[in-house]
């Protein structure tokens, strides 16, 4: 199948992650994850590949046989859902871009203007894959699903190529804290390592990400009318912005970049007898991110002997770790192929630390190695969401060179 028609196919099938029900436990927490499990479930038969496990929470993997001994066993992820931004349903349509603006929806005015995405610039006479304006494209993540199976296609087509075992894994609900990576049991697929499918433009690559954490702060004040308040009112509101006064200033997402760590006061909710707020803790450096839970810790203690005992609780928690605490180093099998896959294909790597997560974070931690491999795309989570058909095809190459490149190697 003809990989842009694979994409749009998967596109029809709405995937949008739903919070309320992720909150609630249940997984995939949108059914649609499952519809589109069931037809990668058929599609995957149809290729003949073996061992193919469609779990109940849609949870989906498969393997290609090796054809040659001895060759790492690498698996391949990719995510189901499609972020919470949009709900609508998408209506991919493909341009010939030639220069210029994009228009998404005449009716709406709505463009994808070069002035203000300037790497369209860089897709002339390419073709533009996009929607009308009314919904997410979903090539975060269902670009990468195509080029997974585009790449499997490829090889099952071509028997006659060495390769080691391929595994395809297709994970729910990445979209609302990694749900489907941290409920997968690595153990199932025996993988020697894998790749992620889940950044941005063409040359991108990933081996770092956060260490993530969050923190939830409960301030607990006491109620009084306020014609009799003096001496006696609480305000836990007050006592919870005095909390954040005493946060570094500057280290905030809106403040840093690259590597800089942050606190995040992300929500707070109340009244002047119980509020709750709650911070999210980001950091590259496993060390530095230590410490800023311990801060955390210390400056909660601190408060306790400034207003009592009762009047402060905090509750810190790992939400997932820097893929790289895995890797320990950029000289590991699975980032030296990567790369090299990329040098063969004349594509320039983009190394980047991720300000962010995603699956394989979680994978790694795991014990599975998981660097993060380009979709293509560009404009995640927006409604300006694009992804040029060349780089779709040459995330497709890149794992294919990366199998080729692996089969000449002895485990």
């Amino acid at each position: 199948m003809d990989i842009a028609q694979r994409f749009i196919n998967y596109t029809k099938i709405n995937t949008t992650t739903n919070k309320e029900n992720g909150l609630a436990g249940i997984m995939p927490s949108n059914p649609n994850e499952m519809q589109l499990a069931s037809l990668l479930e058929k599609e995957l038969q149809e290729l003949g590949l073996s061992q193919i496990v469609k779990r109940s929470n849609s949870i989906t993997t498969a393997l290609l046989p090796a054809n040659v001994s001895n060759a790492p066993r690498i698996a391949f992820f990719a995510h189901l859902d499609t972020s919470s931004e949009q709900k609508n349903d998408t209506k991919a349509q493909i341009t010939h871009y030639e220069g210029g603006d994009i228009c998404l929806n005449k009716e709406l005015d709505l463009y994808l203007r070069e002035s203000e995405f300037e790497e369209l610039k860089n897709y002339k006479g390419d073709d533009i894959i996009h929607t009308d304006g009314t919904s997410l494209l979903g090539a975060d993540d269902k670009a990468a699903i195509a080029a997974i199976m585009d790449m499997i296609e490829f090889f099952v087509k071509n028997p006659s190529l060495k390769h080691g075992d391929i595994i395809a894994g297709f994970l729910p609900d990445e979209e609302q804290g990694l749900r489907g990576a941290k409920a997968f049991d690595v153990k199932e697929i025996n993988a020697d390592f894998g790749y992620c499918l889940d950044c941005c433009g063409i040359g991108e690559f990933i081996y770092e990400n956060w260490n993530a954490g969050d923190a939830i702060v409960t301030f607990q004040g006491v109620s009084a009318h306020p014609m009799s308040a003096k001496g006696k009112l609480v305000n836990s509101l007050i006592l919870a912005h005095q909390f954040i006064s005493m946060l570094p200033r500057g280290e905030a997402p809106e403040y840093t970049e690259g590597k800089e760590g942050y606190f995040w006061v992300k929500e707070l909710n109340g009244n002047s007898a119980k509020t709750i707020l709650k911070i999210d803790i980001r950091e590259f450096d496993e060390e530095k991110y230590k410490q800023r839970m311990q801060f955390l810790q210390d400056l909660c203690d601190s408060c306790k002997k400034m207003w009592g005992e009762q009047r402060i609780q905090i509750h810190l928690s790992n939400r997932y770790e820097n893929v790289f605490n895995a890797l320990k180093t950029t000289d590991c099998l699975p980032v030296k192929l990567a790369l090299k896959a990329y040098e063969n294909l004349d594509i320039k790597a983009k190394i980047i630390p991720m300000r962010g997560g995603y699956d394989g974070a979680v994978l790694s931690e795991k014990g599975l190695m998981c660097p993060n491999i380009f979709t293509g795309a560009h404009n995640f989570h927006s409604i300006y969401e694009y992804l040029p058909l060349k780089s779709l095809k040459a995330a497709s190459k890149v794992l294919q060179e990366i199998i080729l490149l692996a089969s000449e190697i002895k485990a």
